[in-house]
């Protein structure tokens, strides 16, 4: 009987109910809202379910990111292997190579004033970097919470991984992909309060055609002048048109496709539960964290507000031919800032069409967000 008795008890002390923190419960009930508006409520479900699920997991069983060097048989557990590949920048690079396999640059080509809409739009990033360097973070820490203000999850992960903040990686990256799946609801307030009812109802001239030659020529020449002015970026910068080589290309549609959804599809699943079980409740639940998503806060507001006003002097400008409202789509969130754009347009008129206009601006913001980080990794010295 004793034998029985030990054994079961045991087999009670081995559940995770006599190893869990009020910290693990509350991080869990975390995760299950995060499930619950990804699911029920469908915002940016790809993105929420495996961050949403590794949150979970992680907070459950932390020896699912246990590192190789803690193990006692030299094995680390499954989501530190995937974690791995975030620090060493892999799974970014690959997330950029397939949103350019999936996205037109045309409406960028065809409107080249665009890059200057996506240039606005990365005030956010530096207004946070001032903020967190007035919080009491280090200037590296401070440079990777920045990037959230350009609600670009893999650029904020790939900064962090390059400039050695793996300890706030897990609270800068959910900020950072919570924030783009929450771009439907934070964006149209602030759009609509710097805007007036007659800007909104600014029909924009449809965009000129763009030629074959073009499409396959940007992408090339964009690598070549960004890389040479800023090498850091090349990973990011250089996947991202190397995807987008691959669609306008026509001769790869093999590769195109296998970017564009499987590969696209295996990265997200590897990234998004990898990111979610860095928010263990001992790594998660201190000041800094709230720190960060207040920053990162601010910062979307802020860089979203910048485009907008820029925007609004574009129309001014130009007699009345630029919508302001395009100019909210210069966050890096593709191509759901571009989709609120024309969603608030055609609450003001069923009739405007802005959703192409504002591909431009969130194509150029992809592209200077990266920018953004190649230009804190020169800044200190990283490569």
């Amino acid at each position: 009987m004793s034998y029985i008795a030990d054994t079961l008890e045991n087999l009670v002390h081995q559940t995770a109910f006599f190893n869990l923190t009020w910290g693990n419960y509350v991080m869990i009930a975390v995760a299950c809202v995060f499930l619950y508006l990804a699911i029920a409520k469908e915002y940016e479900p790809l993105l929420l379910v495996p961050i949403s699920f590794g949150m979970l997991l992680v907070n459950i069983y932390p020896d699912i990111m246990l590192s190789i060097e803690d193990s006692s048989n030299g094995v680390g557990g499954l989501l530190h292997y995937f974690y791995l590949m975030d620090e060493w920048a892999i799974l970014p690079s690959l997330i950029f190579m397939g949103v350019g396999a999936m996205t037109d640059f045309g409406p960028l080509i065809a409107n080249p004033k665009s890059f200057l809409l996506g240039a606005s739009a990365q005030f956010g990033i530096f207004a946070a970097y001032l903020g967190a360097m007035a919080l009491g973070f280090s200037d590296k820490a401070a440079a990777a919470i920045s990037i959230i203000g350009g609600a670009d999850g893999p650029t904020s992960i790939f900064l962090a991984g390059k400039l050695q903040q793996t300890a706030i990686m897990g609270p800068i990256a959910v900020a950072a992909y919570s924030y783009m799946s929450l771009v439907p609801i934070i964006q149209p307030p602030i759009m609509k309060l710097l805007t007036t009812e007659k800007e909104r109802k600014i029909k924009m001239e449809q965009l000129r055609p763009v030629s074959k030659l073009e499409k396959i020529l940007f992408p090339i020449i964009v690598t070549i002048i960004v890389s040479l002015i800023l090498p850091t970026t090349a990973p990011l910068v250089g996947m991202l048109m190397l995807g987008n080589l691959f669609r306008e290309s026509g001769v790869v549609r093999q590769l195109t496709e296998t970017a564009s959804n499987a590969l696209m599809y295996i990265v997200v699943i590897l990234l998004g539960t990898s990111v979610g079980a860095t928010t263990s409740a001992e790594a998660f639940l201190n000041w800094d964290t709230i720190k960060i998503v207040v920053l990162g806060l601010v910062a979307f507001s802020f860089g979203t507000a910048a485009g907008v006003l820029f925007g609004k002097l574009m129309c001014k400008i130009t007699g009345g031919k630029v919508n302001p409202l395009i100019g909210s789509a210069g966050v890096s969130a593709v191509p759901m800032a571009a989709r609120v754009s024309q969603k608030v347009g055609a609450e003001a008129d069923p009739t405007n069409f802005l959703l192409m206009h504002a591909m431009g601006p969130n194509v150029a913001g992809v592209i200077g967000t990266a920018v953004a980080a190649g230009t804190f990794m020169a800044i200190f010295g990283v490569m």
